[in-house]
């Protein structure tokens, strides 16, 4: 199937600066596909050189299969949010949804049919005669996105929409973005620093470091194979574990540093593997406490430095010789700092990194 949005060898310079570096990336009709990264990395940059708001250094970008690379925005067939809301002040809800469309010279009928179809699906049809400054933030946010809805295009860009808002309208909001989705059925790319976002969203993550993208694939793959040691660390809270210290591939792979030595038992490697300086990465909720340690593989007798309590579960870190871990465990335990705390995990369930470039063993 021809894709959705095509981005071909794209090349972004600001002077001697390069910005985006020879970007190849293929979105699928209908679709959630999300730029993920932390500021600077250059996800908002993609977005606008898609958008036809930057003009680009070299390359080329195709929508629904036309090249699009110096055409207008106007003229691409999107649909746009901004994070800020950009709404007329001085208009009305139903102003603000209809005013692009008067000036695109649409009859009154399909206008007022338009904006009646994003009220509804949007559950917007009590404010329509609102201005925004009578509006909430989310409320604000909604017409936003309605103001794109109506265009009935087929491609959706939105940047960072929900940034502005407090957590419980974030995550409300993103519900109603994912069920929009769902209903539409429309081609949608996603721009946040939110990894919660990223990983509830999308179909697939994109996520970017320098200009260039990191990795590219589902929630699962990222999470349960992330591609190198930034993808691995960007994603999950609190970060990964990281040990620091010695592959050794003889034998039986086995795994050394300054805390603990241990075998690797199941650990899926990558072919060609050697021997050598790496990286070690166990995720918190992989590591278990108490009685449930007793159980792993790898025990590690550490003290605790630090306890935070989050009501369905506690994060606990750790401290063993000189290293500080991360731990989760289920439930409120009775644990405070200063004592003691047996840790353990299957090293089946870790990421191996060389060392030397920070890619998946």
């Amino acid at each position: 199937m021809q894709p959705s949005i095509a981005i071909k060898d794209l090349k972004l310079a600001f002077g001697a600066v390069e910005v985006l570096h020879d970007l190849n990336l293929d979105v699928g009709q209908g679709e959630f596909l999300v730029l993920l990264g932390s500021s600077g990395c250059g996800k908002s940059t993609l977005l606008n050189c898609i958008a036809g708001l930057l003009d680009i250094t070299d390359g080329q970008i195709f929508i629904q299969g036309r090249n699009v690379t110096w055409e207008e925005p106007s003229d691409r067939g999107i649909g746009m949010v901004f994070q800020s809301y950009a709404l007329y002040p001085q208009m009305t809800v139903e102003g603000n949804l209809s005013f692009g469309l008067k000036n695109a010279g649409l009859p009154k009928a399909e206008i007022a049919e338009r904006v009646a179809r994003a009220a509804r699906v949007l559950q917007i049809e009590p404010l329509l005669k609102r201005k925004p400054a009578a509006l909430s933030g989310g409320q604000r946010q909604r017409v936003a996105i309605g103001r794109a809805l109506v265009r009935d295009v087929d491609v959706f860009l939105f940047d960072e929409p929900l940034s502005n808002l407090d957590a419980k309208l974030r995550a409300d909001l993103r519900v109603e973005i994912k069920q929009l989705h769902q209903q539409l059925e429309n081609t949608m790319i996603y721009v946040t620093h939110d990894q919660v976002e990223a990983m509830t969203l999308a179909d697939r993550i994109a996520i970017m470091k320098g200009g260039k993208i990191m990795q590219l694939g589902t929630p699962k793959e990222i999470y349960n194979r992330p591609a190198n040691r930034y993808v691995a660390e960007f994603i999950g809270s609190p970060t990964m574990n990281m040990l620091d210290g010695t592959l050794d591939m003889e034998i039986a792979p086995s795994f050394s540093c300054d805390i603990a030595t241990f075998a690797l038992g199941e650990y899926g490697f990558a072919p060609g593997t050697v021997s050598g300086p790496a990286w070690f990465g166990i995720r918190p909720e992989h590591v278990e406490s108490g009685e449930a340690a007793e159980a792993m593989p790898v025990q590690l007798d550490t003290v605790i430095d630090l306890v935070e309590p989050l009501g369905s579960d506690t994060l606990v870190r750790v401290r063993a010789g000189g290293q500080l871990l991360w731990a989760r465990a289920n439930g409120q335990p009775d644990l405070s700092p200063r004592q003691p705390l047996r840790i353990g995990f299957d090293p089946a369930r870790g990421h191996l990194f060389d060392r030397q470039g920070d890619i998946r063993l």
